[in-house]
């Protein structure tokens, strides 16, 4: 296990917890390397060439993070041109990125197409004009797949479902032979593939198979009217299981999926793992501050709020939260909340805990749509991250300071 209790205290790999706290300090990301390799590999095991596997960058952005999978061989699937150029600081290959996203500016298309993507996700035909504007301009052939919405309902939270037909993403399957015509048709666009992506946090294989089933007649289609489809791209979605729920079974997935395309023929399979590969190889240690009793319930009071970790106020997701320390005392129903001046602001509701002043938390499976959500609400500065392997950590991204989150902001010079 990455993270597991010895002695009663809880380690991430061979380095405690408790340790990096006092040495980092907290609110403090902690990432396991050992658990994102297996992670992956738990994918690439069962995913032989020519298919790839392009991890979700939005997942998890930090550097060092995106160097252990580029160093792997991992694609990568971008939603901005930021996230591009973190790929390629990290030791990314351009020609390996997929670039998806519902609003690309003429400015983003043109700097993956300077840099040489391996291919644009589409979301609609207006896209599909600019960025054949955009390429004839730099008389260059853009590789396009076209994002189609498949109408599968992934059965999970409605703010992260994205493949019915009322979500803002993708084409319209009634509409996808239609723009896929166009494509072929225009001057500078590579028509190559197709690609959908129905939501996330999905731990059944069923809600991609079905929306698979959709794909594959909607390419046998496609090749009929002289549209060469060369690759799927199935997206990501897999989930990990937040609270104790039956694990998504990735190569049974893995081996149907490729089993159905294989009755379609010369098709190149492609996936966006993000949560899959990182979610469970981070924690968010938090220190308590107060313990309150109130009224109808009592409280933690912690370090850690809202703006370092979003999903449970937006999503109302839950993350176990666990004692860094283990305590031989019965547990009290507690409410752990964080600083930020928010009813909203918690990190997690009736938790069976016994803490004091002091005591070090860790926040579970934050590995993914942790940090890279994090904000400065309430001038905060956001945590530290730090990566462990083995018995050795390396902080990988450094606590910011005060000072840095008012950079670039200048006091207006009022007119005498």
């Amino acid at each position: 296990m990455s993270f597991d209790y010895r002695d009663g205290a809880l380690y991430a790999e061979q380095c405690s917890l408790s340790e990096l706290a006092s040495q980092y300090g907290t609110p403090l990301y902690v990432y396991s390397h050992q658990r994102i390799l297996e992670n992956w590999r738990q994918f690439a095991a069962h995913w032989p060439a020519p298919h790839k596997l392009c991890y979700a960058v939005k997942a998890n952005s930090n550097l060092a993070v995106l160097n252990v999978l580029a160093q792997l061989g991992a694609g990568f699937d971008i939603v901005s041109g930021g996230e591009l150029a973190r790929v390629l600081a990290a030791g990314g290959k351009a020609q390996d990125v997929v670039f998806s996203g519902v609003a690309k500016s003429r400015a983003e298309m043109a700097y993956a197409l300077e840099q040489g993507i391996y291919c644009f996700n589409v979301e609609s035909a207006a896209e599909l004009e600019r960025l054949n504007e955009v390429a004839k301009a730099h008389g260059a052939a853009a590789p396009v797949s076209l994002r189609v919405n498949p109408d599968v309902d992934a059965q999970t939270h409605p703010y992260i479902s994205t493949g019915l037909k009322s979500n803002k993403f993708g084409i319209a399957m009634a509409q996808a032979r239609e723009v896929a015509l166009r494509a072929q048709s225009l001057s500078h666009i590579k028509m190559q593939g197709l690609d959908c992506h129905i939501g996330s946090q999905i731990l059944s294989p069923a809600p991609f198979l079905d929306a698979a089933d959709l794909m594959l007649q909607l390419i046998e289609q496609l090749r009929g009217d002289g549209v060469a489809i060369s690759h799927l791209d199935m997206g990501g979605g897999m989930g990990i299981p937040y609270q104790h729920e039956s694990e998504l079974d990735v190569s049974a997935y893995l081996l149907e999926l490729q089993k159905r395309a294989a009755r379609v023929g010369n098709l190149t399979l492609m996936l966006e793992p993000g949560r899959a590969i990182v979610g469970n190889a981070g924690v968010l240690l938090t220190r308590v501050e107060y313990h309150k009793p109130g009224v109808d319930k009592d409280f933690l009071l912690v370090d850690a709020g809202m703006n370092d970790l979003m999903r449970p106020a937006l999503y109302q997701a839950y993350h176990d939260i666990i004692p860094v320390q283990q305590c031989e005392a019965g547990t009290s129903i507690v409410d752990v909340v964080g600083p930020v001046c928010e009813t909203g602001d918690f990190l997690g509701h009736a938790r069976h805990i016994t803490a004091n002043e002091g005591d070090l938390l860790a926040v579970m499976n934050a590995g993914a749509y942790g940090f890279t959500m994090s904000s400065n609400y309430n001038t905060r500065p956001r945590a530290a991250e730090v990566m462990v392997a083995g018995a050795s950590a390396q902080v990988v991204r450094q606590r910011e300071t005060l000072s840095e989150l008012w950079k670039g902001e200048q006091i207006m010079e009022m007119p005498e």
